[in-house]
């Protein structure tokens, strides 16, 4: 079967970006790598909002890989 590059570039990008949002759930703004967004070495609060965007983000890139992958239509 032949894997689509759109479809195998989807899924890589969902998995990292579930990877980003668990490290943003997890991780206080000072304990988040120095290039993530919203990172502040004075800061002790978690950034749940860009927690959310990336799980979104993610999910996004899950359905385009799902749809894409898909049977083509015999019209």
């Amino acid at each position: 079967m032949k894997v689509n590059r759109i479809v195998l570039l989807a899924g890589v990008v969902g998995i990292i970006l579930f990877f980003v949002a668990a490290i943003y759930f997890l991780e206080p703004a000072q304990s988040l790598p120095h290039f993530f967004p919203g990172y502040a070495p004075q800061l002790a609060r978690h950034h749940f909002t860009h927690g959310v965007a990336s799980l979104f983000l993610g999910l996004v890139a899950f359905a385009i890989a799902w749809f894409k992958s898909g049977e083509k239509s015999s019209k």
